[in-house]
C-alpha cells in the first residue's frame, strides 16, 4: 500500500513540475513566469520527496529528503523575491498591468 501512495505522490509532483515548465514557456511577463517557477515547482519537489519517503527505507535517506524540502522552501521564495526586486529596479516588468506598486516608494529612497 505504501508503494501505491508513494507512486501517487511522485506522479503528482512530476505533474506539478511539468506544469511549472509549461508555464515558463506560455506566460508572457516576468512576474507570472516567476510565479510559475516557484509555486508549482516547490510543491512538486515536496510531493516527489514525500513520495520517495514512502518508497525508501532508512533514516539517512529520509533525513536527506527532509533537508531537501526545507532548503527548497527557503531558497525558492528568496530567489524569486530577488529576481522580482531586480526586475523592478531595472524596469523590466509591465508597470501598466500592476494594480499596486508598493516598491515604487522604496526604490526612490
Amino acid at each position: 500500500m505504501t508503494d501505491i501512495i508513494g507512486g501517487v505522490f511522485v506522479l503528482l509532483g512530476c505533474a506539478l513540475a511539468a506544469l511549472a515548465g509549461i508555464g515558463q514557456v506560455r506566460f508572457a511577463d516576468l512576474m507570472t513566469r516567476m510565479h510559475m517557477a516557484t509555486k508549482p515547482a516547490t510543491l512538486g519537489i515536496l510531493l516527489v520527496a514525500v513520495g520517495a519517503m514512502f518508497r525508501i527505507d532508512g533514516t539517512g535517506a529520509v533525513t536527506l529528503l527532509v533537508l531537501t524540502i526545507i532548503l527548497q522552501f527557503v531558497t525558492g521564495p528568496v530567489s524569486a523575491h530577488l529576481v522580482g526586486r531586480a526586475a523592478h529596479r531595472h524596469g523590466d516588468w509591465d508597470r501598466a498591468g500592476a494594480a499596486v506598486d508598493e516598491l515604487a516608494e522604496v526604490d526612490e529612497l
